[in-house]
């Protein structure tokens, strides 16, 4: 874990000769060494440990690894590897770890890797590998962590994946996998914590008498067909920490026991889906911290937040009424609500939320004038654009010196930009168009430099001279207007391109959104 570098060859090459036949571990993590592995690693003939993960090799996995039988652990993660992986490391029986993900490897998984009886991990993902899992890989039955996911595997799962006892971590995510999953491939699973089979074209039909063996704590079914109605078998996750079950066809109202299942647990998705109906007026008691419900039809007035909530997406949907007065949601990050027929005015209430980074209440039938929060400093995203509401430029986010992406966009509001808006020195998107606000634009918006992109409007736009001293006009405001990358808001629209130049009254209200799990790493990063 250093910053060494140079030609890994050479740095081998330089171990005493004497050494190489007695060395028992070689440790070269998470440096800048280049090149490919040689050869001779495999006069290396005690070696038990080689992690030479996070490095610039490149090249193919050497075939003389195989001639290491003592080789327990083997990581050679993030690297930039080539080629296939040699049919000979079904030899080598000592292992207990082996991870080549994130490179480039290509071709089909060995069925050699099931003769490894004493392999505990095995982590593949992240490469080019095609073709279907081999069903002799779950010929390793000591394995506790199998990880395959992110790369271009075909075909159906194999039920042998059943008989793994003690796996306890699953991710099969983001390949080309078809077919059913049921009850067979989680036979005696009884030890499984995680699962991931996300982004692939699996369905699971499992019957609805089926006892679950283990206790998921984490499960991903994103994009699996679970649906038209919500299986029984869901009630048996009752006490699991997260579930995705976005994207999964699910054409129906919630269960009775829907929420009295999930009341435990923290992060829930159900984006992406036909469900219809309303929540329950009280969700009191629930533990959730994160819960996207975007892209249904549901109807009906928003409840009351959850205390722990901190990140709330039920946009996209057919909500009524007003925005509910009581906040209690002390750490409330992130709120999204935009596409619903929310009618009434912005809560005063709205400013006990002093974490809020992200708020998006676009296209409703909002009114009356933006609250006065002068207690919200941390904003670094504001959209309220397509509703009707007046006052002034909110004057709260002076404070909100991290704001990168601002949307005010057809509304009523009036009067002068302000000067400070100079000081929001992050501000990458500003759209201001359809609104009643003068002509004048403060020179001190110059001060800008991460500007991608300024709408301020159909009338003629003023732009306002050079900052002193810089020997440019007006003419060369595209040179301060940077198509600089946005580390948040970009990333949330993803539908923008970088422009250099001022627009004449367009909306970014109708461009695609990422994902509720991306939002929420970029609020993270």
């Amino acid at each position: 874990q250093n910053s060494m570098n140079g030609d890994i060859v050479e740095l081998i090459e330089g171990l005493p000769r004497c050494a190489w036949g007695k060395l028992l571990e070689l440790h070269f993590h998470q440096n800048e060494f280049m090149g490919t592995l040689p050869n001779f690693i495999g006069q290396f003939s005690s070696l038990s440990i080689l992690h030479r993960s996070s490095n610039n090799l490149v090249g193919l996995v050497p075939p003389s690894l195989m001639n290491l039988a003592c080789l327990t652990i083997l990581d050679l993660h993030l690297n930039q590897l080539s080629g296939n992986v040699p049919t000979e490391i079904g030899a080598v029986t000592a292992p207990t770890s082996l991870d080549i993900s994130g490179n480039n490897l290509t071709g089909s998984i060995p069925a050699e890797l099931g003769k490894l009886k004493h392999l505990d991990t095995l982590s593949l993902g992240g490469n080019k590998f095609i073709g279907p899992i081999p069903s002799e890989v779950m010929h390793s039955t000591s394995l506790t962590y199998l990880v395959l996911s992110n790369n271009h595997l075909n075909g159906s799962v194999p039920t042998e994946l059943g008989s793994l006892k003690i796996l306890d971590y699953l991710d099969l995510s983001n390949n080309n996998l078809s077919g059913l999953i049921t009850e067979e491939h989680f036979a005696n699973l009884k030890s499984l914590n995680s699962i991931d089979l996300s982004s692939n074209n699996l369905k699971i039909v499992v019957d609805s008498d089926w006892h679950s063996l283990f206790k998921l704590q984490n499960a991903d079914f994103r994009s699996c067909q679970i649906g038209p109605l919500f299986p029984a078998w869901l009630r048996q996750l009752r006490g699991i920490t997260k579930l995705d079950i976005s994207s999964t066809g699910l054409d129906d109202k919630f269960p009775d026991w829907f929420w009295y299942t999930f009341s435990r647990t923290l992060h829930l998705d159900i984006s992406n889906n036909q469900i219809s109906g309303s929540l329950p007026a009280h969700l009191d008691g629930m533990a959730l911290e994160t819960l996207s419900l975007t892209s249904n039809r549901l109807t009906g007035s928003i409840p009351s937040l959850l205390a722990n909530i901190t990140a709330l997406d039920i946009s996209n949907n057919n909500f009524s009424g007003i925005i509910p007065s009581n906040f209690e949601a002390s750490q409330l990050e992130l709120l999204i609500v935009y596409s619903n027929r929310i009618v009434g005015s912005i809560p005063d209430s709205i400013c006990k939320l002093q974490q809020l980074f992200y708020l998006d209440l676009s296209n409703n039938f909002l009114e009356g004038e933006i609250p006065h929060c002068f207690d919200i400093q941390k904003l670094q995203c504001l959209v309220l654009s397509n509703n009707s509401l007046s006052g002034k430029f909110p004057a709260f986010l002076q404070n909100n010196t991290n704001m990168e992406f601002l949307d005010l966009a057809w509304n009523k509001l009036s009067g002068r930009l302000p000067t400070w808006i100079g000081d929001l020195r992050n501000l990458g998107f500003v759209l201001l168009s359809h609104n009643a606000f003068s002509d004048n634009i403060p020179v001190d918006i110059t001060m800008l430099k991460y500007l991608q992109y300024l709408d301020k409007g159909a009338a003629p736009v003023h732009v306002a001279p050079a900052c002193a001293g810089s020997g440019e006009g007006s003419d060369h405001f595209g040179s301060i207007v940077r198509s600089l990358s946005l580390h948040f808001c970009k990333r949330l629209f993803p539908g923008l391109e970088p422009v250099t130049s001022w627009s004449q009254g367009s909306s970014f209200t109708t461009a695609p959104r990422l994902p509720f799990s991306s939002i929420l790493g970029s609020i993270k990063q």
